[in-house]
């Protein structure tokens, strides 16, 4: 028994390594395109703040390649096993294949485990680095100017010029956002802003201006011949706390007691603790729909198995998708949303081993 174990942990552990690493490259690239070529495109990225862009982006994807790496590699594994007769040859010397597979059940209990650090403390700290890293670029080279058509984020402001001429401005957008609401949304037909001596804005003021502003759960309307926005409290150095979603698990519950104490909305807290929890056991759940899958598929071609993988992927990924979209509804229980995938992927995969363990009928 042993000596099976052993090699069902060495065919394991051996496609694992390979799947999470080509997984956790494309996540990777997904991210570098999306974050680090912007800092490349303004000229603010010198090599050394790019090689620790990308260091500090590896344990975010690592945290969604592990779970996903776990997957294909029992569709695969057992699906070769199957097919080379090794599963039949393992069912005539009497040996259940409950007690074969137990080794890889207990993996996943193991990569559960990192799986929750990395989600509760590695993953969002890392994140909250990166975005203080870019900010530190920012800085570095100072403000480079409003770029014509491009958006210019200011933490919870973000601004957008569909022309910039030096300090003037045409077809100007503010609109500020706050945990998923919009609180401000202004357009102008022109603007111009105001720099200190180190070249950073400090004021804009935006001309003919119309919009909303909400205030108290209602919208006023804005109309205004100037309107003077202040950008001196939203430089780089006073940005504020990190958003819920780039928060560990500690200051998730800290925020949680927060706002109960302040008779607030916890329910967007409560998203992100829940989902970092759930998602944490995602790797026995695919463990478990994983290994008799694999079983099922009796082929020895690779793409059958990479094809389950993501069809399953993409259904964890929509309850998932569909407990944040109701992060804000607190009537909807949007937290508990997040852990039906695990219910049914670990309820379906026991049911799926069992049966597979009686063998062919």
């Amino acid at each position: 028994m042993r000596t099976l174990h052993l090699h069902l942990l060495r065919q394991t552990l051996g496609t694992l390594v390979v799947t999470v690493a080509v997984f956790t490259f494309v996540l990777l690239l997904g991210n570098i395109l999306k974050e680090i070529l912007d800092l490349l495109a303004s000229g603010r990225a010198t090599p050394s703040i790019l090689v620790r862009a990308i260091l500090l982006l590896i344990p975010f994807a690592l945290a969604f390649a592990l779970p996903i790496g776990l997957l294909t590699t029992t569709l695969l594994v057992f699906g070769r096993l199957s097919t080379d007769g090794e599963i039949t040859a393992i069912r005539a010397s009497g040996i259940s294949l409950t007690a074969a597979v137990a080794p890889i059940l207990a993996l996943s209990v193991v990569l559960s485990g990192v799986c929750a650090v990395f989600n509760g403390h590695v993953a969002p700290a890392s994140r909250v680095a990166f975005k203080d890293l870019q900010q530190e670029a920012i800085q570095a080279r100072g403000f480079a100017g409003f770029a014509s058509g491009r958006y210019l984020d200011f933490g919870s402001i973000t601004l957008y010029a569909r022309e910039a001429s030096g300090t003037n401005l045409t077809d100007v957008l503010v609109y500020q956002v706050d945990e998923g609401r919009r609180l401000l949304d202004l357009w102008a037909p022109s603007g111009s802003f105001s720099t200190d001596t180190n070249g950073w804005p400090i004021e804009l003021v935006l001309y003919r201006a119309q919009g909303v502003i909400l205030r108290e759960n209602t919208q006023q309307p804005i109309f205004a011949a100037e309107w003077p926005t202040s950008l001196r409290e939203l430089r780089p150095e006073t940005l504020s706390a990190p958003k819920p979603a780039n928060m560990t698990f500690a200051q998730l519950r800290s925020e949680l007691l927060r706002r109960r104490e302040k008779g607030e909305n916890v329910s967007p807290i409560l998203v992100q603790l829940h989902r970092q929890a759930a998602f944490s056991f995602a790797c026995v759940g695919f463990a478990l729909v994983g290994i008799p899958l694999g079983l099922r598929a009796h082929r020895r071609e690779s793409n059958l198995g990479v094809a389950i993988a993501l069809i399953l992927i993409l259904l964890y990924y929509s309850f998932i998708i569909l407990g944040q979209a109701l992060e804000t509804r607190e009537a909807a229980y949007p937290h508990l949303i997040l852990w039906i995938p695990n219910l049914l992927f670990q309820g379906i995969g026991a049911l799926l081993l069992l049966r597979a363990d009686r063998g062919p009928r």
